[in-house]
């Protein structure tokens, strides 16, 4: 029987399962960080800082941002505080369970450089829309006045989840889906996108440990970042009528970041 959840669907675990069968989930414990890291600097930790960042239009390279962090070469503060304060959040997440008080304040640290002061780790009170580059609205988010019930129903599934014995496939699955639901929710006023991916990232670790922050998802993500939008947009224009039966394509792109890599990327 199917968990009862209060927000999370279950409709798409059977077809997803079926889905990712040929999938080399299990290549996640193979994986194995750079040495360039040290006790003071996570190579792995940029990667998904970077990319997660350049998702969002951050104009940075991954070789200038090591640079920076590992070894200290200078630049402007403005091309590095952003990827900065998301570092942060990913290394505070890296000694954390993860719940409510330890992801909203994962999002208060990733938006000191983004947010004004003292709305970081706060849930909006207004309303939300996301648009295109030439103005056309393409997403209304939840109406204010239901985020924070919504957000109680997220965080009910995601503390059931914890108590859950999981298969691989269902890990994964349900990683990917609390990144899709919680973009749809759209908590926050900004750094939504970074919030969800890291939480992705969070929930794969709480339950197959710490290999699975090598996962290159953010990496992943921004190489096909077109096809990531597309298929967040596919489930519909406003919350209150989401079709998650359309979710699978996005839902499939975390195991696609453990191929083996296309030569050149």
């Amino acid at each position: 029987m199917p968990p009862s959840f209060r927000i999370l669907p279950t409709l798409l675990l059977e077809p997803y399962q079926l889905a990712v069968a040929d999938h080399p989930l299990e290549r996640y414990r193979t994986l194995q960080d750079s040495e360039l890291s040290v006790k003071a600097f996570s190579f792995h930790t940029s990667v998904s800082a970077v990319f997660s960042s350049k998702i969002e239009g951050e104009e940075i390279e991954l070789d200038s941002y090591v640079k920076h962090k590992r070894f200290g070469i200078p630049f402007r503060p403005d091309h590095t505080q952003k990827v900065d304060d998301l570092y942060a959040a990913y290394q505070f997440a890296q000694a954390k369970p993860l719940d409510r008080d330890t992801l909203l304040e994962t999002h208060r640290m990733l938006t000191r450089h983004i947010l004004p002061a003292g709305r970081g780790g706060r849930v909006r009170t207004s309303a939300m829309y996301v648009t295109t580059p030439d103005g056309r609205i393409e997403y209304v988010a939840t109406p204010p006045h239901a985020v924070q019930a919504e957000l109680d129903k997220y965080f009910a599934d995601l503390a059931l989840l914890h108590t859950m014995d999981l298969s691989l496939a269902q890990v994964f699955h349900y990683a990917a889906l609390l990144h899709l639901v919680f973009v749809k929710i759209h908590p926050f006023d900004d750094g939504n996108g970074r919030c969800a991916r890291l939480l992705e990232k969070w929930f794969l670790v709480q339950k197959l440990g710490e290999k699975a922050w090598l996962i290159p998802s953010e990496r992943h993500y921004y190489q096909h970042h077109q096809q990531y939008y597309r298929n967040i947009r596919m489930l519909g224009l406003e919350y209150d009528a989401l079709d998650y039966a359309q979710a699978l394509p996005f839902l499939l792109m975390l195991p696609a970041a453990l191929e083996k890599p296309t030569p050149g990327t």
